[in-house]
């Protein structure tokens, strides 16, 4: 940024230009800046700050003009000294003739290097997600169907996600960066491990847990992913196929959430038909070598502790592994250039020869079939993400309907635009309806696969009708992050999509209710392994 100098005439159409430039960068305007050393201390990085604070500075003198300031801040800058470093700070003077036209065009292009205005001050009529709305979305008081206990969590991650969470989301977000300073915030609520009884874990409820879990994603889907992944797969793997040495070992830091878990089952070739999956497991002496790739790992590039799935080359059968992120030869890279769960962390992870001790390896995983007993929890829980989503997107929309107003009115008096909040309202109620009855169904052992899936994949549907019906509703804001909508329009893409695609949870419950397999016709493999 070079700012025009206040004009100094030699001659009529001229104008003379003295800029400081520090490590090569103009830094300011000769004449207007020089004669106040204090205004140029904000604009100077530490290292520079150091150098002017120690007196070392140039000054080229190119026929200066007949002004003091210079020369007064040559006094003050060196204090009389000898110069002791000539490329940290010049005063030069442009040689370049500047006509009337190029100070036009110039001071035109400085009208564009004004910071972008707050969203509060650029559109006050409607107050941003960092100060989230009071929850209106469950019209059917869902509060009536859970324990003192479940109501209690609620409340308390409710309170701890709007006022400590929401203000720095959406900043989050747009950086593609994973907010460290939120996970002693969720570790203090308590809900890692979930259902997992003991070892420093909640033991809650599966309802108590998915109600946090909805409670999160009603402010941020980002941080509910990190918690899902972390607690409902890498946690609960452990406490359901792990030894209790694993347990012990392991569970407590989790729980704390002191150190963090990512769950390794996609990879590049083998998404919905993960059985298949390619990463070996090699018996050595004293353990184990796997080789291979894992990819869309949520945590990946943070992660403490991985929990891994590969094939054993002996059995041909899926074994389970808990690999240590210092562990030789693994390596875990961040996915880049998504558009949805900007702050979850996804990466791909490469093992070459990765050495894991007999220890670590789960004694409870000796088939695909038994990662089932897993995803049954996990496929409740992440049902429960997009009914928080939805829920969070409604609150906001409520809230902007009221105080925003155009031709004359608050934008909520519009027949339209109430039939669309009520439409809204409805998914929302018959979502968590849906959600609350296959935590039921799960808690007395009677839930199958099939009504998982199909719970997943028709509440990830009328959350993604419901998201686009607030996009709507915002107008030009529903395509800002700093509204909540855009943000959570984005982030329910990969839902939609991860735990089981819309299409083939679809295909699970149709293959239960017929009997019959779609998606994986006999002729295409000798032997299912599903």
């Amino acid at each position: 940024m070079s700012p025009l100098a206040k004009s100094h005439r030699s001659e009529p159409g001229l104008t003379e230009r003295f800029n400081l430039v520090v490590n090569r960068r103009e830094l300011c305007d000769a004449y207007t800046e020089l004669n106040d050393p204090a205004a140029l201390r904000p604009k100077l990085g530490d290292d520079e700050a150091m150098v002017l604070d120690e007196s070392f500075i140039t000054v080229l003198e190119y026929g200066l003009p007949p002004t003091g300031g210079i020369d007064r801040l040559t006094m003050l800058l060196t204090d009389s000294q000898t110069v002791k470093n000539s490329h940290c700070f010049v005063f030069i003077k442009v040689p370049s003739t500047i006509t009337q036209e190029e100070m036009n065009k110039e001071a035109k292009s400085s009208y564009f290097d004004f910071p972008a205005l707050d969203v509060s001050t650029a559109f006050p009529q409607a107050t941003p997600a960092s100060v989230f709305p009071s929850c209106t979305s469950d019209y059917y008081q869902l509060d009536d169907l859970l324990t003192p206990e479940e109501k209690a969590i609620r409340m308390k991650v409710r309170e701890c996600m709007e006022k400590e969470v929401a203000p720095i989301m959406t900043t989050y977000w747009e950086k593609a960066e994973f907010p460290f300073e939120v996970v002693p915030k969720l570790g203090a609520l308590h809900i890692s491990g979930g259902t997992i009884k003991g070892y420093g874990c909640p033991g809650l409820s599966i309802t108590g847990s998915a109600v946090a879990l909805a409670e999160v994603a009603r402010v941020d889907a980002s941080c509910s992913t990190f918690i899902l992944v972390h607690s409902s797969l890498a946690m609960l793997t452990i406490g359901l196929c792990g030894s209790e040495m694993q347990k012990q070992k392991y569970l407590p830091s989790l729980a704390e959430l002191s150190t963090i878990a990512c769950w390794g089952l996609t990879e590049p070739d083998y998404g919905s038909d993960a059985s298949a999956l390619r990463t070996t497991a090699r018996k050595v002496e004293g353990g184990w070598i796997l080789e291979g790739q894992k990819r869309w790992i949520g945590n990946a590039t943070f992660a403490d502790v991985l929990v891994i799935f590969a094939r054993n080359t002996d059995t041909n059968q899926i074994n389970g592994f808990i690999v240590k992120k210092d562990a030789p030869g693994l390596q875990a890279t961040k996915i880049e250039n998504k558009i949805g769960l900007r702050i979850v962390q996804n990466g791909d992870i490469l093992f070459k020869k990765v050495f894991v001790p007999d220890e670590d390896r789960l004694p409870g995983v000796n088939s695909f079939k038994d990662t089932n007993k897993v995803l049954a929890v996990s496929r409740v829980m992440v049902s429960w993400q997009p009914i928080g989503i939805a829920m969070g997107v409604y609150d906001m929309c409520h809230r902007y309907l009221k105080e925003r107003k155009q031709f004359g009115a608050p934008l909520a008096a519009f027949q339209i635009n109430q039939q669309k909040l009520v439409q809204m309202l409805g998914n929302i109620q018959a979502m968590i309806l849906v959600g609350w009855r296959l935590c039921k169904l799960y808690e007395s052992g009677k839930m199958t696969p099939g009504q998982a899936s199909l719970g997943k994949s028709w509440i990830t549907l009328r959350a993604r009708e419901t998201v686009s019906l607030g996009h709507e509703l915002l107008g030009g804001n529903g395509i800002l992050a700093d509204f909540l909508v855009a943000k959570a329009f984005c982030d329910l893409e990969p839902i939609y999509t991860y735990e089981g695609t819309y299409d083939i949870n679809t295909l699970v419950t149709g293959r239960e209710i017929t009997g019959l397999p779609s998606f994986k016709p006999a002729a295409s493999r000798p032997k299912s392994r599903l």
